[in-house]
């Protein structure tokens, strides 16, 4: 049996696959004790499928742990030491605007206060040593940190991607003189050029270390009280590694739950479609959107996040603030907006009936019928029409609008954020989206991919049988993976086939360690031409033969940007390795016949109210439907319209087929 727990914002979500059989259990999160509710999932989902902890061979675990810590900017209390003369990096930054117009618009505040930034004599130039460290720096910058009772030491001198003696003298000795603080060395962290960007993934590392380390040590003690296999953490690029490994690298982790559903939707792209599909995942916060071509998730080496950069490879997911909780608002101009606030798991949506009163996009689409009124949440939430219907009309009041037109505007409003969300990851990057099937999940997702595809001329939606817990699932089927990089700097006579050759080789040699003998190497060559800032990422074998990836780089650059340079020296700048171990290909197949429950009721689509039939539970394979229909699946609810046809596959997956015209 595989487990999957992954840790929200307002749910934890839990899958137990036995075979082919998928249970399911979904608890609410308990926030600063994050690791209670996995464990109550856990026991929740055991019910469910009437298992035993000793049944479990695998539990992969995600959680967003990470990233509320760097977005609340409460991680540990962190110092940073730096060449001398280069303490204030984190202040300086790239020199630019976060809004170009607005020349007054903040930055964030750096992780680490001014007075925590230290300087090192020291100096290492691209050629060696400029200055020797110091005999006495590090008992003397001991002494300082110990004085400054800092939880964690970022670690980012310059050069010390070339050469990282200095750094390595300095953070073996810190990490014997200050035991119970933890160390994050650049050399180690991300051993590549670009220092603003070394550093500031460094510092993230060393910020999230320590409370990531503490809320592992905890899940983990008790899962091993339970009986559980030590769980397997979901790193940000899409795989698996030991949970004693996350604990020690935070910034590894930032998009651990994210990175869950995109292995989901890859893993039901390649199930139940042709392995191209546009993944939509929308919570009670946020909607995150990524891209799966032939069977996998694009993959991306750097992130903004809080407006901190994270240079690491991680899955590439686009996030906009539209969720099932985002709430609806008149701006100062008098129109309609929706979110980024969001009402949150408390007091939440006004129909959670705990207090909210502010309109919401789940209020909105409870009054339009594509939510169920007799719906229970997990907790045992039951919905309450009259207080969505409160708040709407208090807000259709201030536009001059009636309660259900605003609450269609609402709806029309989110849909439009998410639309744009979708074209940043496809049209503005050159992939047209109506190659790919829509694929929606998260607990919110379904009711609106109807909408969303005919908006975006996508002609096929592929909506999972356990939609409502994707990530869950994804967690499953993930594979342990271990990634790093190098700058190599290699042009002209130097890019040759021996040096690439033997810098692969001493990557490898790194990675290889902990995984099995079927980790296979995935490299990634980063090139660029002379003189240009920034590279294109050119996939290649561990031997690859120099003329043949400047003539792949040439073709990418044309592709990308309309022209290539025939005079241009190509340089290859960095060289990405990640050593990945296959994880198990779960086949989820569909429910059996009983428990399907047919009725109707009317819902509100393009203006109007009509009649659609609703299928409850989980529909066996082969189950056909016509629109208007909706399917109440067991933690997510799909609504189509007149013009889509849908019918259930071996896997349970719903597969729907707009015809031409088809309604939105």
């Amino acid at each position: 049996m595989l487990l999957g727990v992954d840790v929200g914002g307002t749910f934890t979500d839990a899958v137990l696959l036995d075979d082919g059989a998928v249970h399911t259990a979904k608890v609410p999160t308990t926030p600063g004790e994050e690791s209670l509710g996995a464990m109550a999932a856990v026991a929740a989902v055991l019910e469910v499928a009437g298992a035993e902890p000793k049944a479990i061979a695998s539990f992969a675990h995600g959680m967003t742990v990470g990233t509320n810590a760097l977005l609340e900017e409460r991680g540990a209390r962190t110092a940073l030491v730096a060449t001398r003369g280069f303490a204030d990096l984190l202040e300086i930054a790239r020199q630019d605007r976060p809004q170009l117009y607005r020349l007054c618009a903040p930055k964030p505040a750096p992780l680490v206060p001014a007075e925590l930034r230290l300087e090192a004599a020291e100096r290492i130039g691209p050629e060696g040593a400029v200055e020797p460290l110091a005999a006495g720096e590090p008992d003397r910058l001991a002494g300082l940190l110990r004085e400054q009772e800092v939880e964690s030491v970022a670690i980012c001198l310059l050069f010390a991607h070339l050469d990282p003696s200095h750094e390595r003298r300095l953070a073996e000795h810190l990490r014997g003189a200050l035991p119970g603080v933890h160390v994050s060395a650049s050399h180690e962290v991300l051993p590549r050029f670009r220092e603003y960007e070394r550093c500031s993934t460094t510092t993230i590392d060393a910020y999230l270390s320590p409370l990531l380390g503490r809320y592992l040590d905890r899940l983990g003690a008790a899962a091993e009280e339970a009986g559980l296999p030590r769980p397997l953490v979901m790193q940000s690029s899409g795989g698996v590694a030991p949970a004693e490994e996350a604990a020690h690298a935070g910034a590894w982790s930032v998009l651990s739950g994210p990175a869950g559903g995109a292995v989901g939707a890859a893993l039901l792209a390649r199930l139940s479609g042709d392995g191209n599909a546009l993944g939509f995942d929308m919570g009670g916060t946020s909607c995150d959107v990524c891209v799966v071509e032939d069977g996998a998730v694009r993959r991306t080496d750097s992130r903004r996040i809080a407006g901190r950069t994270i240079q690491l490879p991680m899955v590439d997911v686009h996030t906009v603030g539209a969720g099932g909780g985002s709430v609806a608002w008149r701006d100062a101009g008098g129109a309609l907006r929706v979110g980024p606030h969001s009402a949150g798991a408390e007091p939440g949506p006004a129909c959670y009936g705990r207090g909210g009163g502010e309109p919401t996009v789940t209020d909105a689409n409870l009054l339009l019928g594509h939510l169920a009124a007799d719906s229970r949440l997990a907790g045992g939430i039951a919905l309450d029409v009259d207080a969505a219907r409160r708040a709407v009309a208090a807000l259709g009041e201030e536009l001059g609008l009636g309660e259900v037109e605003a609450a269609e505007g609402i709806l029309r409003v989110a849909n439009q954020e998410m639309v744009r969300a979708l074209r940043v990851v496809t049209v503005e990057r050159g992939i047209d989206p109506r190659a790919f099937a829509l694929l929606p999940f998260g607990g919110a997702g379904p009711m609106h991919a109807a909408a969303i595809a005919a908006e975006l001329g996508i002609e096929r939606i592929l909506c999972p049988r356990a939609g409502g817990v994707l990530s869950a699932l994804g967690l499953c089927a993930s594979e342990r993976r271990r990634d790093t990089a190098r700058t190599v700097m290699l042009a002209g006579e130097k890019l040759n086939a021996e040096r690439i050759a033997a810098a692969v080789e001493e990557l490898i040699a790194t990675a290889r360690t902990g995984l099995g003998p079927d980790a296979r190497p995935e490299l990634v060559y980063e090139l660029r031409y002379a003189g240009q800032a920034f590279e294109l990422p050119v996939p290649g074998p561990p031997d690859p033969d120099p003329a043949d990836l400047t003539a792949r780089f040439e073709r990418l650059h044309e592709e990308r940007y309309g022209h290539r340079d025939p005079d241009g020296e190509v340089v290859l700048v960095d060289i990405r390795l990640a050593m990945v171990e296959p994880g198990p290909e779960p086949r989820p197949e569909a429910a059996a016949a009983a428990g399907l429950d047919r009725g109707r009721r009317r819902i509100r689509v393009g203006g109007k109210w009509i009649e659609a039939a609703v299928l409850r539970g989980e529909p066996p394979a082969g189950t056909a439907a016509e629109g208007p229909v909706v399917f109440e699946l067991p933690e997510s609810t799909l609504v189509l319209p007149p013009g889509w046809g849908a019918e259930v596959d071996a896997a349970g997956t719903v597969l729907a087929t707009r015809s031409a015209g088809g309604a939105a």
